[in-house]
């Protein structure tokens, strides 16, 4: 077995054995690629039998480092290179010159003689691929793996015009003459993508200014439809507060009444005197629970007149009956016509109105909270005495 395919195993065994860390575009498939551009090259150039020796061990272990992290993977391939290079007893000479055709694929080296030249052609082969297209897509990908963000298709294509354009060329005489136009067929693709990717985005950007002045022309539905809907949601659980306020006001003023004409007269008789204390806290707990459902239903009137001080300065919230039951129509309408000429105004004024809701309604829940907790423990209390009475157990 030659030296060749020794080299080929080798690395075919070192990607394999090595787990994918996110390279979709630098792996074995990218070694063949660039060995075949080699092989392209050295048979359309002037070389000898052992220089395209050297190339083709250059092409193989390339990007070898790549096992390793993209960080200076020419340095790490190189070093792989020489490590088995040197276990094949190969000549130390030649083992300097393809380290050295390694080194040469970084971006920022500029080839010196024709062998670097073909390297470096040989590494950009792809451009000259009929399916350029999809080889980039795996490099956009393994790029946005590494770097942990996501590439734009109308980056990545800016980036390769760039690159095609401005930044690459071939150096070699066969590349310039057979791999060019195909490159430049690619380079055509490239841009057509990019035009196309421009003309949308013009567009999107032309629709998003267009409703955003749609949007400044008209009023924002969305925050009356948010006042509207919290308004609807605090109306109603007020009302739900005050229908189990009176469910409570009922039902204790229905037992206070049983009780004032059944247990009442006959608590007079020393028989029954064991009924006292238990009759005592039933009705406590019921007088109790109704003083606190009247409190949690009663209503808070302020004074119910303003200035037209208090309007300029914007400090009446006139959504709210309590801040103006007592002004004459004529202040109220032009209170009202100042108001919904400031839109800030008007907006603060419902957003206190809600505010201030908001703090009736945590009044009457808490209150409402008490009133049950009075009524439940107060109807636990009065049965457990009741039960203890007709047992005969003395308080």
């Amino acid at each position: 077995m030659n030296i060749l395919q020794k080299a080929e195993e080798y690395i075919f065994q070192l990607f394999k054995d090595t787990p994918n860390k996110g390279y979709f575009y630098h792996d074995f498939t990218h070694t063949i690629r660039v060995v075949r551009g080699v092989e392209e090259l050295v048979a359309g150039e002037k070389v000898t039998e052992q220089e395209a020796l050297l190339l083709k061990l250059a092409a193989w272990f390339h990007d070898a480092g790549y096992i390793n992290g993209c960080e200076q993977h020419e340095e790490r391939g190189a070093q792989i290179a020489e490590s088995f290079l040197k276990e094949n007893d190969f000549d130390a000479e030649d083992t300097a010159t393809v380290k050295r055709l390694i080194l040469s694929t970084q971006l920022s080296h500029e080839p010196v003689d024709n062998l670097e030249m073909i390297m470096r052609d040989a590494d950009f082969y792809h451009f000259a691929e009929d399916n350029y297209i999809e080889i980039s897509n795996l490099l956009k990908k393994e790029l946005e793996f590494c770097s942990n963000s996501c590439i734009t298709d109308l980056m990545w294509n800016k980036g390769n015009w760039n690159i095609m354009s401005r930044l690459h060329r071939y150096y070699t005489d066969y590349a310039k003459k057979n791999w060019q136009p195909k490159k430049e067929d690619n380079l055509l693709k490239v841009a057509d993508k990019l035009e196309k990717m421009i003309e949308e985005d013009t567009s999107k950007d032309k629709a998003k200014e267009k409703k955003k002045k749609a949007k400044e022309e008209r009023p924002e539905r969305g925050i009356d439809t948010v006042f509207r809907v919290t308004l609807n949601n605090h109306t109603r659980l007020s009302g739900i507060a005050d229908s189990k306020a009176n469910i409570l006001l009922s039902v204790n003023a229905i037992i206070i009444s049983i009780s004032l004409s059944a247990l009442i007269p006959k608590l007079d008789s020393p028989s029954n005197a064991h009924l006292i204390i238990p009759t005592f806290i039933l009705l406590l707990s019921s007088v109790i629970t109704i003083i606190f459902a009247i409190l949690s239903t009663k209503p808070k009137v302020t004074s119910g007149s303003f200035t037209r001080d208090d309007i300029n300065n914007r400090k009446v919230n006139l959504l709210f009956f309590g801040n103006f039951y007592e002004m004459p129509l004529e202040e109220y309408t032009w209170a009202m016509n100042e108001m919904m000429k400031d839109r800030e105004y008007l907006y603060n004024s419902m957003i206190k109105d809600l505010y201030y809701l908001g703090i009736v309604l945590d009044r009457k829940y808490k209150l409402l909270r008490i009133t049950y907790n009075v009524f439940m423990f107060g109807l636990i209390a009065s049965v457990i005495s009741f039960i203890l009475a007709f047992k005969g157990i003395g308080f």
